[in-house]
């Protein structure tokens, strides 16, 4: 059966200073950047899609799989060298140069999903790729990857991500290489190992008092000094995105006498996680998961840490 493939929603998954941008711009209105020391170029932000897009097709062929959603941030403008010299506002549009230091990208395998808690799931897989992570001003090297597998809420388009969905520095020279290096994530991924953990945070509930004191000592984390972080559980969203949390759980209760669920608390997470910087948004987005999860841990088996310890004791 063939790979159907089709156009997907603009609903954002990342949004922070990003702006959405077609693979056709990429490829026709970038440059490709490259090493300075010995002029040999990088993957670029094309083939990495392509890469992604065609290990996905491997994988899940017959399946349903839509266009890719891209979108990118801190755009780095040059010229041609026969504009050397010439103001800014005097350049014509062939003598402009453009590519993006940051893209992510996003591809939703639409006809696997799952259910939790009455929202739909979809199987999506993607990457972040950022130039800022490579010294560019050296010899040609190994370039670094995120490349992602996990699922897309599509009430909320929040991300899903776990460990094992995910590598955080794939390092690759080719891009036959970073094909079979995603085959391999790919096909590794327990989509209902993942699915179980995602529907045990449905089964517990957090009261106004148990959500209060979390974001408590969330705040308090946030602004502990680095020696006495240590041995704490790690929380990984910053104070504005805390801030989002909050105005997001007003929008959920109608008063303070309601419980939610902890996957309500982790897509209360990931939400907020939405506004982090490309090159940062996915490793944050799996340690959401990893928050959440320890929370749940902590609250069936009553294993106490820095954020529950109070709560176990009452």
């Amino acid at each position: 059966m063939e790979t159907l493939t089709k156009s997907t929603t603009k609903d954002s998954f990342i949004q922070a200073n990003t702006k959405e941008t077609k693979l056709d711009f990429l490829k026709q209105e970038t440059i490709i950047p490259a090493f300075a020391k010995d002029n040999e170029s990088t993957i670029s932000h094309v083939e990495f899609i392509e890469s992604i897009r065609e290990a996905t097709e491997l994988i899940f062929r017959g399946e349903q799989i839509l266009d890719p959603v891209i979108r990118v941030s801190h755009p780095i403008k040059g010229r041609i060298p026969e504009a050397k010299g010439k103001p800014a506002k005097d350049l014509m549009e062939h003598e402009k140069t453009l590519y993006y230091e940051r893209m992510t990208f996003l591809i939703e395998i639409e006809s696997i999903q799952k259910t939790i808690n009455g929202e739909n799931l979809s199987l999506s897989v993607g990457g972040v790729r950022a130039y800022n992570q490579e010294n560019l001003y050296n010899r040609k090297s190994p370039e670094r990857f995120k490349v992602f597998i996990g699922f897309k809420n599509w009430v909320c388009t929040n991300l899903c991500i776990s460990t094992d969905g995910y590598r955080d520095d794939l390092k690759v020279q080719s891009f036959r290489e970073l094909t079979e290096q995603s085959l391999g994530l790919f096909q590794s991924f327990d989509q209902e190992r993942y699915i179980l953990q995602l529907q045990q945070l449905q089964q517990l509930q957090l009261g106004h008092h148990e959500f209060s004191h979390i974001i408590g000592r969330a705040k308090q984390y946030i602004n502990l000094p680095s020696d006495l972080k240590e041995g704490k559980p790690y929380f990984p969203l910053g104070d504005s995105q805390l801030s989002q949390m909050i105005r997001g759980y007003y929008s959920l209760i109608t008063d303070e006498n309601q419980t939610i669920s902890l996957w309500d608390f982790y897509n209360l997470m990931t939400a907020a996680n939405k506004s982090s910087y490309i090159d940062v948004n996915l490793d944050r987005n799996v340690k959401c998961f990893e928050f959440s999860h320890m929370l749940g841990k902590a609250f069936s088996d009553q294993t106490k840490n820095w954020f529950t310890h109070r709560l176990l004791n009452n």
